[in-house]
């Protein structure tokens, strides 16, 4: 079932690069007391979240601090490394958490998994966005397959769901 607005953001462990080694981020401290702008998308390195999806956010960091925004995570069914590897490529330095969901336990527990082993990619996630305040869905934006509109920072920015 997939999760829906007004639901508690289920119990899981992230893992993050954090000075050179992987480092788990639970949900309780990713989500507890703060209001998030999380994204998720099917892979790093990956044409379409490389070249608009986290490019987006970064470049916006500004304007979701200014809507109240405390934090901006970007999830992905990859590892840490790989993570690590594609928030420095992508600069997303503190702005954007690169937060792995290695065995897509989030991904599962979020019922937002989707299978790409006809591309070679086993199980990923589906593209989509949320509003989470203090571990609570607020708004979610689930894109349709093989498209790239409501995940966007600029949509999030635009719809008015971080009033």
């Amino acid at each position: 079932m997939t999760i829906k607005v007004g639901d508690k953001i289920p119990t899981a462990t992230f893992t993050q690069m954090k000075d050179g080694k992987p480092t788990p981020v639970t949900s309780d401290e990713l989500f507890g007391g703060k209001t998030v702008a999380l994204f998720a998308l099917p892979g790093a390195f990956t044409p379409t979240c490389s070249a608009k999806h986290v490019p987006g956010f970064v470049q916006n960091f500004d304007a979701f601090k200014a809507k109240g925004v405390d934090a901006i995570a970007c999830v992905s069914v990859n590892d840490a490394f790989v993570m690590g590897a594609w928030g420095k490529d992508q600069g997303a330095g503190d702005k954007v958490a690169m937060l792995a969901d290695g065995n897509g336990d989030f991904t599962r527990a979020v019922g937002l998994e989707f299978d790409a082993s006809k591309f070679g990619m086993g199980k990923r996630s589906q593209r989509y966005s949320m509003v989470v305040k203090n571990g609570v869905v607020k708004s979610l934006n689930v894109e349709e397959p093989g498209a790239f509109d409501v995940s966007s920072a600029e949509h999030m920015l635009s719809s008015g769901e971080l009033a």
